[in-house]
């Protein structure tokens, strides 16, 4: 096999990897295994910490490359993403829907068989409302898009909790309202960022359709309710003080960003507020984990 040969292999590899969006799902995962360390059991089973955590992966990497394929040709008029495989012909869209459907296939039979059921159809109904409903669907009808759509990615977390109890807890739901209420003003600093992307795209984001100043304040106006939101888990007694206390200061500093948006002439405050709130989100979730095993 020539050196060239070896090159294009790895290439693929790296396509069909990037197809995934491994950085997306690796964040999904992460609230995903909170939602299991956090469950009330006798010690996290390991076959949900093995199987569970990887047939969500799967099944959110399905997703991932779906979303992909069908939204090739806006990837490949946006700066953001027009180096995407599928965008630029790396790989074949029947190639990349065949990868999803290997993916899909094997996630749904590792949750139905070595986790459960309950699982298994809502981390189906997580896919298809991402793939489906907000990528089909949302995303090109609405502005409030992410809003409608944002339940899907919001699932990581109950799904964990299911995967370890068997069953839907309102505690498990308040990790999901957290990620619910987290989203739009996560992508809204994005699309006020790629605002210009997005009008010659032809998408309905939020900044195009109602302007840079209206968003940002809708960004303002979800992180003061996110910062109320994810203090809720230390009000209903789910957690105690070291969480409260890293929620409150991380909350502040997403309103510190949120705040500089809407007031202030820095022009890459939106770019820098959405990189802040992945760093918020995962942090806000160890804080979590660290919380409960601290307060043992």
């Amino acid at each position: 096999m020539s050196m060239t040969d070896v090159q294009r292999i790895r290439t693929g590899w790296k396509d069909y990897l990037e197809l995934t969006k491994p950085k997306v799902v690796a964040l999904l995962i992460l609230t995903a295994l909170v939602g299991m360390l956090l469950a009330p059991h006798e010690g996290t089973p390991w076959t949900a910490l093995i199987f569970g955590n990887l047939g969500i992966a799967m099944l959110a990497g399905a997703a991932a490359v779906i979303n992909h394929v069908v939204d090739a040709r806006v990837d490949a008029v946006m700066a953001r993403t027009h180096r995407r495989p599928v965008a630029q012909g790396r790989v074949e869209p029947v190639k990349a829907m065949a990868f999803a459907a290997a993916l899909g296939i094997s996630g749904t039979a590792l949750l139905a068989l070595q986790v459960n059921l309950l699982t298994t159809w809502l981390t189906l109904a997580s896919l298809m409302g991402y793939a489906v409903i907000y990528t089909l669907l949302l995303k090109r009808a609405t502005p409030q898009n992410i809003v409608l759509g944002g339940l899907a990615g919001a699932a990581p977390p109950l799904l964990g909790w299911t995967a370890v109890t068997g069953e839907i807890h309102p505690h498990a739901l308040l990790l999901v309202l957290i990620i619910f209420t987290w989203t739009p003003p996560h992508f809204w600093a994005l699309a006020i960022h790629r605002r210009e992307d997005y009008a010659r795209a032809g998408i309905p984001m939020l900044p195009v359709t109602h302007g840079v100043r209206y968003t940002a304040l809708q960004v303002l106006l979800y992180t003061i309710l996110l910062l109320i939101v994810s203090l809720l888990p230390w009000l209903t007694g789910m957690s105690g003080p070291v969480y409260a206390v890293a929620a409150t200061l991380l909350g502040f500093r997403f309103l510190q960003w949120a705040l500089r948006m809407v007031y202030g002439a820095d022009r890459l405050a939106p770019i820098r507020t959405f990189r802040f709130s992945i760093t918020y989100l995962m942090l806000l979730f160890v804080a979590l984990f660290a919380d409960r095993y601290l307060s043992v």
